[in-house]
């Protein structure tokens, strides 16, 4: 058996669809002027399974036969960012969990690793770490904007989702997040990376300790990079408004 979702009809969708592909399409020409575009999202919930006695191999006429038994230490949350430009996953956040603190955190870290950017562009889902306070205040500060946000939930900027969301997605800040519709988690790019990774490590994969993992989810990056890292051939094309 498998599953699907059927969303609720989004009015939204192909405007916020085409929003995300023209951002694709555009990248080379945003990082040509000095500006990058990352496909960012959270991989949670990874364990650190190992297997009681070793797999074995396949052979001809057999499959891989793996040990049932497994020891289970614990599990890992990873945040990851991927350049569209250029397919370079970089900047990982790898913590016990994925908290809006974590979230801010890896954020501010990544914007760090090129200092000279003159303005990054985020594509996210619809989480609410997304779109939250600390998060509000931290491209407020990135883009030395002194205005009064207001209070969480009651008043200005942060009032609302609708209103953090619309102050994260100005073009004119130093940060901007781009938001996919909603369900509609596929339409970022990294989540056909996270797809790699998962049948390239975790899936088949037995580790030792949650150490272990990250070592290893790390060690994969690295490699990706130096030898199969390259931009994505975007084929997704919505239909027109």
């Amino acid at each position: 058996m498998r599953h699907w979702l059927t969303p609720a009809h989004d009015e939204r969708f192909e405007a916020a669809a085409s929003a995300m592909c023209a951002l694709y399409l555009e990248a080379p020409a945003l990082a040509a002027r000095g500006e990058r575009v990352i496909s960012t999202d959270e991989l949670t919930g990874v364990q650190a399974l190992e297997r009681l006695h070793p797999a074995l191999p396949v052979a001809p006429g057999r499959v891989e036969r793996r040990e049932f038994e497994y020891v289970r230490h614990g599990t890992r949350a990873f945040i990851l960012d991927r350049d569209v430009v250029t397919g370079q996953v970089f900047a990982p956040t790898c913590g016990p969990r994925r908290t809006k603190a974590d979230f801010v955190a890896h954020v501010g870290r990544t914007i760090a690793t090129d200092p000279g950017a003159v303005r990054w562009h985020f594509a996210v889902d619809n989480l609410d770490i997304h779109r939250c306070e600390s998060l509000v205040r931290l491209v407020a500060e990135l883009s030395r904007d002194e205005s009064d946000l207001g209070v969480m939930g009651k008043s200005g900027v942060l009032k609302s989702r609708a209103s953090r969301s619309a102050y994260l997605s100005d073009a004119s800040h130093k940060v901007v997040f781009h938001y996919t519709p909603v369900h509609a988690s596929w339409l970022n790019q990294i989540e056909i990376w996270l797809s790699i990774l998962v049948r390239k490590v975790l899936r088949r994969g037995s580790f030792t300790s949650v150490e272990d993992l990250k070592e290893k989810v790390l060690a994969f990056i690295e490699y990706y990079n130096r030898t199969m890292a390259r931009p994505f051939r975007w084929a997704y094309k919505p239909l027109k408004e």
